[in-house]
């Protein structure tokens, strides 16, 4: 895939699973300047694009409840899409954990579209078989597991800029170990051999972010190495990912609790590649998490 000429009209296909937030998404893409249409069955979409020339980037809202939903169509249409001139097509994909997307269900009492009459699971698990293919296809692939609406809307925000113009964009995050990989991340690097700040009792209560745990932590003899290593790796991938036609590049740190080593990496990680050109979003799983529940 290579970058589209400079005046294409892109056109954002949003899907997802029932609960992950394909609605949500389609609102921020049209206060970001999108014209947005949902569940438009795919035999009209050429009528559309034939019609009224716009300026306007597109977003398209598509899920299984369209009458002729498929997935193979879909990706065929896609390919198409890609080979016109003029035209920049793109997939966006909201992914979520199942247990939360029953949760969601659960909260809101509606029934899952693919099991009217059916317990949401059924319906869950449907969903994410049919959906796949496009999930491997995607463009971008926003989880929105651990996402309130304001982080959604942020993040739809970061991925499409409201020019429209796309370019590689890289999420820099921190996790801890303890509550598993963070999903569909593209690199991953362990913290856990740095000093731990978590056994200085001055540093303990105190996170990545502030100073003290940063100069603890930088001051371990192997960082230095560490850092200008996982430095160059990523300055090295970086434009060879671009040059592919990749949009998005997620790497995360991770450390036993995912409060210092981590995020300290990350920090300092996500400054060194902002300062060298790069397009950055950064991201605290366990410290946004903690502040989500103490809200």
């Amino acid at each position: 895939m290579t970058d589209p000429e400079p005046t294409a009209r892109r056109i954002v296909f949003v899907t997802g699973p029932s609960g992950a937030g394909r609605s949500s998404a389609l609102n921020v893409l049209e206060d970001a300047g999108f014209e947005a249409v949902d569940n438009l069955p795919l035999r009209l979409l050429p009528a559309l694009l034939d019609g009224p020339h716009s300026d306007r980037p597109l977003a398209l809202g598509i899920d299984p409840r369209n009458r002729d939903f498929s997935t193979n169509a879909i990706i065929d249409l896609l390919g198409r899409l890609t080979g016109v001139s003029g035209l920049a097509p793109e997939l966006l994909y909201l992914d979520c954990s199942t247990d939360v997307l029953l949760r969601r269900f659960s909260e809101t009492r509606r029934r899952h579209p693919l099991a009217p009459d059916d317990r949401p699971s059924e319906g869950i698990i449907r969903e994410l078989d049919m959906l796949g293919p496009l999930r491997a296809r995607a463009d971008v692939l926003i989880d929105t597991t651990d996402l309130n609406v304001h982080q959604l809307r942020a993040e739809v925000e970061h991925w499409f800029a409201p020019g429209g113009q796309r370019r590689l964009t890289v999420s820099v995050q921190s996790f801890s170990y303890k509550r598993g990989l963070p999903r569909s991340v593209d690199m991953v690097f362990d913290c856990r051999f740095l000093s731990n700040p978590y056994w200085v009792p001055d540093l303990r209560n105190l996170d990545g972010t502030s100073q003290p745990v940063a100069d603890h932590v930088t001051a371990d003899p192997r960082f230095a190495d560490f850092e200008q290593q996982v430095l160059s790796l990523s300055l090295l991938l970086l434009p060879a990912y671009r040059d592919e036609g990749k949009s998005y590049l997620s790497i995360a740190f991770g450390c036993t609790g995912g409060k210092h080593r981590s995020v300290v990496m990350a920090e300092r990680h996500a400054l060194r590649l902002a300062e060298a050109g790069w397009q950055v979003s950064i991201r605290h799983r366990e410290l946004d998490l903690r502040k989500k529940e103490e809200a």
